[in-house]
């Protein structure tokens, strides 16, 4: 005599509990043989797409190996289950060759004198599939051991359907690795499998990507607007330990005040108007990668402070969220801004400063590195040239290379790039000629000319300490050197100190000296 109630409150605690589905269905299938004789346990499902049957799991009394992965089924019995007819709820299979069904799993594989139960697993009238109890012999199975697996339909279609949808989330899983793995490689080919000037002006740059990237901690890219920042940043996730995980781009100044804190850290369903089911913010996104923040110097102050607390403790608040979420990321910020003269007008944190300042890097202009700008030049038109389906990249013309060196380039590469795809679109055929380029020398161009033997940094200091000069020793504000060199206070600093110019209390009276 069986009590069913035991039976079932047994099954169901080991069929239910364990997220291995293979572990709880040995568990089980050492409980049952005690009611039902049985060798071998598995879960089947039918996939129309491929026509054949799909072992999700199997277990048997003793080990052995799997008895197949999938069986291709004859149209005839991929008919009959699209019809499912006849239908059942537990059937007994005495003979593999009195069922279509099992005379193809015999067949496939390569077993005989056995028989079987099959009961279907349904849920909300949903079929998933059969879970199929097999033994040795031939008419081993009664009603009552068909009455009494049905007992247990239940908990084996909900462990049935949970292995499914893990298999199903596992496989996501996959897909979105590969396509983080495709973007990146992409990304890698949109903005060249080589970055333009590394062994010449951006030597420098390139030396420090080298020396930070396979570390964790924060980097700060220093620059004008246009000089390829996002590029750096590229470069220092590719070479880091993380290049498989997501790079996730954020533009701080692009976000409006009113979705900044759901598109940065996500909110939960129902925490405001609208919110109809739980999001990740950007930060979540990047959990294992890298989170670039460019313009951070757009970010509005209570987003610094929650900035601040992230890159502090590793830890986001959801909008409506009760508690805290783990992220792992290593942040790489960018800004074209004075980020300590916005300190000093407390519109920027100077604990937020002292946190992204680990390590930063100035980008020099494109004015600052003449010798880079044929490689680009170049580039430009091969990669313009194919988009705009010129068959031919044409060839520059005489003289336009040197206009195009002499130019102080306001908007640094982005301008340049610009320019060549103009070029390109008025292109009617010849030599490519650059009309936009004025003839006019450089507007940068120093009072002090200097002579043909002076090197670069020479030259740099003469027309730093001639703005510098006109600007009363002033750096940054209107009519500040800064200002009148067009570039950012931030870099003329840092040029400064590496061309040792004192500035500040320690700067003796200019006299172009």
């Amino acid at each position: 005599m069986v009590d069913e109630n035991q039976f079932f409150k047994e099954v169901t605690r080991r069929i239910c509990g364990n997220l291995d589905i293979e572990k709880a269905m040995s568990d089980c299938l050492a409980y049952l043989k005690e009611f039902i004789p049985m060798d071998t346990m598995l879960l089947n499902t039918y996939e129309p797409d491929i026509g054949a049957i799909r072992n999700i799991a199997q277990v048997s009394e003793s080990p052995r190996e799997k008895l197949y992965d999938t069986i291709p089924l004859p149209r005839d019995v991929r008919a009959k289950i699209l019809n499912r007819t006849p239908a059942f709820k537990v059937k007994i299979v005495d003979d593999p060759e009195e069922d279509m069904m099992a005379r193809e799993v015999a067949r496939h594989a390569n077993i005989t004198d056995w028989c079987s139960l099959v009961m279907r697993l349904e849920v909300a009238e949903f079929h998933l599939g059969v879970l199929v109890i097999t033994c040795k012999g031939k008419g081993k199975y009664t009603r009552e051991h068909a009455r009494l697996l049905l007992e247990v339909h239940d908990p084996f279609a909900i462990a049935m359907s949970n292995a499914l949808k893990h298999t199903e989330l596992m496989q996501l899983k996959d897909m979105l690795a590969d396509d983080n793995r495709y973007l990146n490689r992409e990304l890698m080919q949109l903005s060249g499998d080589r970055i333009i000037g590394e062994k010449a002006g951006l030597k420098w740059v390139m030396e420090q990507v080298a020396q930070v990237a396979p570390g964790e901690s924060p980097v700060l890219l220093l620059g004008e607007t246009g000089v390829g920042k996002e590029m750096i940043a590229n470069a220092i996730h590719a070479a880091s330990p993380r290049k498989d995980g997501p790079f996730i781009k954020v533009n701080c100044g692009a976000i409006p005040d009113s979705l900044l804190d759901s598109e940065l850290f996500g909110h939960e369903k129902g925490a405001f108007t609208g919110a109809f089911e739980r999001k990740r913010g950007l930060f979540e996104r990047a959990d294992n990668g890298t989170i670039f923040l460019d313009e951070i110097g757009e970010l509005p102050p209570p987003a610094q402070v929650r900035l601040l607390r992230v890159i502090q403790h590793r830890e986001i608040d959801r909008v409506g969220g009760v508690r805290s979420v783990r992220v792992n990321i290593r942040v790489v910020a960018a800004t074209h801004r004075d980020l300590e003269g916005m300190i000093a007008d407390q519109r920027f944190r100077e604990d937020l400063w002292f946190r992204l300042n680990v390590f930063p890097i100035l980008i020099p202009p494109l004015r600052s590195r003449p010798s880079d700008i044929p490689d680009l030049v170049h580039h430009f038109i091969r990669r313009k040239a194919g988009a705009l389906k010129i068959p031919l990249p044409p060839s520059i013309a005489m003289g336009e290379m040197e206009r195009l060196m002499g130019y102080p380039w306001r908007g640094n590469v982005r301008e340049l790039e610009n320019l060549v795809e103009r070029a390109l679109i008025r292109h009617k055929g010849g030599m490519l000629f650059f009309e936009d380029i004025p003839a006019v020398a450089a507007p940068y161009a120093s009072a002090e000319q200097p002579s043909e033997d002076m090197d670069l940094n020479l030259a740099m200091a003469a027309h730093i300490r001639k703005a510098l000069t006109m600007a009363g020793g002033k750096i940054h504000g209107p009519g500040g050197a800064a200002e009148i060199l067009g570039i950012n206070p931030s870099t003329l600093r840092n040029r400064m100190k590496r061309l040792e110019i004192p500035h500040g209390r320690k700067r003796p009276c200019m006299n172009g000296k």
